[in-house]
């Protein structure tokens, strides 16, 4: 510690001796202590993006659907009539890792802001949540903590959590990840830029007062978790869910009311950032009067000011005769509404207090970050783990007993623990509830429209690990396939880019390999990125995570009406699966970074994941569309971790439904491979009846896309599947030919398993 207080001010606060090198240069001067502050929050990883903006320029961002791109608080979306949808995702990793609730709170309140500061209602929450295994105390402390932290928010704030995914590995015990994806509906004359325009107009702050939590949270966001982490709590900010409430409500009135030149988030960095990124936007300076902001705490300091995180808080440029206005709209609501500084032609940030300059910066100084092209290395580790993936065959369990063991993975298991503490019903929009379908649906029934927004997350590090291009590819494609599934069309999607450290070379080359996998996905199944987040330095003294770029991805449906989930209605109904039923040539694809490689194994992951065919891919989508269209579909679900048998028991298990299915042959791929291989590019697709099935017959035959019958529901409660090849029951006995069961009770049980104590049950 004695070392670090001895480092000169700069380093303490996360700049190189390089970069205060080059302030000085750029002012001419040797910068104040509060100007030194404001360098180093806007030049942090976390605001500046300096090692990372040169290579999201690989992203494909535009359409003709896309209205708003990158750059802005939120990416917007049209989705035709006079409605656009905002959305985005960021990441609150380090601050979960040392005040889970808190961290995970302020996440859920920050992406709000972004979606209110373009002017947009928020209507959704998502999470992509990574804990380390559920057995050990620290990292259930942290799940449970999350968990807890983004229901009190998001609860008493008024926008229900209808989806996301969690995943648990070893490799993210000490650097969780905790990603918050909101979505906003607004009126598209009504779409809020957050820049500064009109000399002469003023900065009106508006909500919480300012407190001196969350100083420098974005410089502790950009470093690395180390034993000293813990001493850096008061870095993470304490949210008010009830002000946030207040404060979604005012913000939306004076946008209503046309009061509002811009609006932008107080989020990292605070005053500092809000004030330079809106000016920069609009081309101007600010002129801010520190003695006229609201101060939670006497005897505050112009950088404590000007650098707290306080939430709930919002950045209102206007024209002065608005003001009235402003203040009585806010005075309604119970917040304050205070004047603090103006517009200038200046392009100066100009800091007084009483009067008196205390710090003065151009603007385009601390919004212009350094930029760094980092050297990239292929990982060492790649030489070991490229070796082909097989698994152990002696002393293996059955295929039953498989099936059972894999549903209490808690990767795989309900997620029922964390989601029913999550009010998913609010605003009574939400069509298909969390657990129930592959992606999020949410009705929209403004001005009479019929239609649906679908909304998914995915990701996994195990596969970018083993081939982060593979992987970038496959995250986008599931995340796309999933709102598929429940009869939207993908229009685009933002993302969350957690990674190491990226002035290691092997982890730079990661995150370039994953952008390009994500870009060419993207790029073939035509959903641009329209903003995101990315996250440096997710590691600490035992390691980097695995590499985990999250995709959250945006649908539309023209008929809510037909939207479905994962569970058959009734029994006696079609079975299909869709889309690439012959899988890899290569059998040891199917099991790299698989779950069934996980259990088995007990070490990391090994072998090259399948890639995707995107045009495939992009087939079978657009084939699920069709199908919906025409009526057909009575559910669908995704073939993903656990692979083909694993997605039918949850079918069931959704459903209450039997089945009796037959897993065909597929390549030279053995019978176990088939059953609980992963690879991507399958959907499952249970068919209404009658004519429904026979119009889905006629399409599936015409369309080229490969698919085969796999069986039908049934009023029986158990599960038989039959597959080529020996395999034995639940009880280890040899089962009587290639057929082996299990009872919907048994599923039902391992799939409701309590991951924090590994006791069976339901919900």
């Amino acid at each position: 510690m004695q070392e670090h207080e001895d480092q000169p001010a700069w380093r303490r606060q996360g700049l190189t001796d390089a970069e205060y090198a080059r302030i000085v240069e750029l002012l001419g001067r040797e910068p104040n202590e509060l100007e030194l502050g404001m360098f180093a929050v806007l030049w942090s990883e976390h605001c500046g993006y300096k090692h990372s903006k040169l290579a999201l320029r690989r992203f494909p961002t535009q359409g003709p659907q896309v209205l708003v791109g990158p750059g802005e608080n939120a990416g917007v979306v049209d989705i035709g009539e006079k409605f656009a949808v905002a959305f985005r995702m960021e990441s609150h990793n380090h601050p979960c890792a040392i005040e889970p609730y808190q961290g995970a709170a302020t996440g859920v309140g920050g992406i709000i802001r972004d979606i209110l500061a373009m002017g947009a209602r928020p209507i959704a929450l998502l999470d992509s949540l990574r804990f380390g295994p559920p057995s050990d105390a620290r990292s259930a402390h942290i799940a449970q903590g999350v968990v807890e932290g983004i229901a009190g928010y998001g609860n008493c704030v008024g926008v229900p959590t209808v989806g996301g995914e969690i995943a648990f590995d070893p490799v993210y015990a000490a650097n969780p990840l905790c990603n918050v994806m909101c979505v906003g509906l607004i009126d598209k004359e009504r779409l809020t830029r957050a820049a500064a325009s009109g000399v002469g107009n003023v900065c009106i702050l508006v909500g919480q007062h300012t407190g001196r939590d969350g100083i420098h949270g974005a410089t502790f966001a950009s470093g690395e978790l180390d034993a000293e982490s813990e001493s850096r709590r008061p870095s993470v900010q304490v949210g008010d869910p009830f002000m946030g409430k207040l404060l979604i409500e005012a913000c939306l009135e004076i946008v209503r009311q046309g009061l509002a030149v811009g609006i932008q988030d107080m989020g990292a960095a605070g005053l500092t950032s809000s004030l330079a990124e809106t000016a920069a936007r609009g081309g101007t300076g600010v002129d801010v009067e520190i003695a006229a902001v609201p101060q939670r705490e006497p005897g505050m300091t112009p950088y404590e000011v000007m650098l707290s995180e306080s939430q709930e808080r919002m950045l209102v440029i206007a024209r002065p005769e608005n003001v009235e206005a402003i203040t009585t709209i806010c005075r309604h609501f119970g917040l304050n509404a205070a004047v603090i500084g103006r517009v200038t032609e200046d392009g100066l940030l100009t800091v007084r207090l009483h009067g008196e300059v205390v710090g003065q910066v151009p603007v385009r100084l601390l919004t212009e970050a350094p930029t760094y092209q980092p050297a990239a290395r292929e990982p060492a580790y790649l030489r070991s783990t490229r070796a082909p993936a097989s698994l152990p065959v002696a002393g293996a369990p059955g295929e039953a007993d498989l099936l059972l063991q894999l549903l209490r993975r808690p990767t795989i298991a309900s997620k029922a623990w964390a989601y029913r503490r999550f009010d998913h019903q609010v605003q009574v929009r939400t069509l298909l509830l969390p657990g129930a379908a592959d992606a999020a649906v949410l009705v929209l029934r403004e001005s009479g429209m019929r239609k649906a927004i679908a909304l998914a997350t995915d990701g996994n590090g195990r596969l970018c690990y083993l081939d982060a291009r593979r992987g970038g590819r496959l995250a986008v494609a599931e995340a796309a396939r999933n709102v598929a599934c429940v009869g939207a069309r993908p229009l685009a999607m933002t993302n969350c880019l957690n990674f190491g450290n990226p002035e290691d070379p092997e982890i730079f080359w990661q995150f370039q390999e994953a952008i390009a996998g994500m870009s060419e996905a993207a790029e073939a199944l035509q959903t641009p990125v329209t903003g995101g987040n990315v996250s440096f330095y997710n590691e600490s003294e035992k390691g980097a995570i695995y590499p985990t770029p999250v995709v959250g991805m945006l649908g539309l449906a023209e008929r809510a009406e037909l939207c479905r989930g994962i569970a058959p209605p009734a029994a006696g109904l079609e079975v299909l699966l869709l889309g690439d039923v012959q899988g890899p040539a290569d059998e040891s694809e199917v099991w790299a970074g698989s779950e069934l490689q996980a259990l088995l194994s007990g070490t990391g992951p090994q072998g090259v994941p399948a890639d995707v065919d995107l045009r495939l891919e992009k087939q079978l989508q657009d084939l699920l569309l069709e199908l919906y269209e025409a009526g057909a579909v009575a559910a669908a679900h995704d073939v993903s971790e656990g692979g083909l048998a694993v997605a039918l028991a949850e079918m069931a298990l959704a459903g209450g439904v039997g089945l009796d299915v037959t897993i065909p042959p597929a390549g030279w791929l053995s019978p176990r491979a088939r059953a609980f291989g992963e690879w991507p590019s399958r959907v499952v697709v249970v068919l209404n009846p009658g004519e429904a099935a026979a119009r889905a017959l006629a399409l599936l035959r015409g369309s080229g896309l490969p698919w085969v019958r796999l069986g039908q529901t049934t009023a029986a409660a158990e599960l038989q599947f039959e597959i080529p090849g020996a395999c034995t029951d639940a009880a280890g006995e040899s089962a009587s030919g290639p057929v082996f069961r299990v009872t919907l009770e048994a599923v039902k049980r391992s799939y409701y398993s309590d991951p924090f104590t590994s006791a069976e049950g339901e919900v």
